[in-house]
């Protein structure tokens, strides 16, 4: 996929500004597409040169003009046409799991530190979500609303994301807990060991002693 379709499907919410893509990409597309304010509005400018989004400028007496966007037929066409063009396969590339595959020849204490902070992050992003699902039910169960809205696409992308994260959260807390289980361990066995050390010692004093 690329960002210019991601761009065309923000644009069937209606005319936006482009800060109000970027908005709309932080809030509900950037749990499956990441784009920066600067990509966004590169890319706005190529559509429009192209033809697929028309551009019209809005006055503002105390504040900088701005350019509002919506989609052309052309962009509509487009869209359709990708929309019935099988996607890639999906690919993760996610650097902390390559910590966490190297973790028993690395420093673990680390690594355990950075599936804590994933975990957290989750979390923030499951509230935020839970936020948007709650503004675009609007008192709706979620039925109701499936049966009665006139887009759902947002809300399954919406419950994807959702389901990604609780995903994070319960692989996290699996990782920790093996983690934590190995990590106690080794301080028990290593405990042993010093025991086992101190006391041998002792024995070859008390042995060296009656000598």
């Amino acid at each position: 996929m690329s960002l210019k379709h991601a761009v065309l499907a923000a644009l069937l919410e209606g005319e936006a500004s482009g800060y109000d893509l970027a908005k709309i990409f932080d809030v509900s597309v950037a749990n499956f597409w990441a784009a920066t304010p600067q990509q966004l509005y590169r890319e706005l400018d190529k559509l429009a040169e192209a033809g697929l989004i028309t551009a019209r400028v809005v006055e503002q007496e105390r504040r900088p003009n701005k350019r509002m966007f919506s989609l052309t037929e052309p962009g509509m066409r487009d869209l359709a046409a990708y929309t019935s063009t099988p996607p890639r396969p999906s690919a993760v590339r996610d650097e902390l799991l390559v910590q966490v595959q190297a973790c028993d020849g690395g420093d673990t204490a680390a690594v355990r530190g950075f599936v804590a902070q994933r975990m957290e992050t989750s979390r923030a992003k499951l509230a935020r979500y839970d936020r948007l699902r709650a503004w675009m039910l609007a008192g709706r169960d979620e039925e109701t609303y499936l049966n009665e809205a006139e887009r759902v696409g947002p809300y399954l992308t919406l419950m994807r994301g959702r389901f990604f994260e609780e995903e994070n959260l319960r692989w996290g807390e699996r990782a920790l807990a093996v983690l934590d289980r190995r990590a106690t361990a080794r301080s028990g066995a290593a405990a042993e060991v010093i025991t086992a050390t101190t006391a041998a010692a002792a024995a070859s004093a008390a042995s060296t002693h009656q000598a």
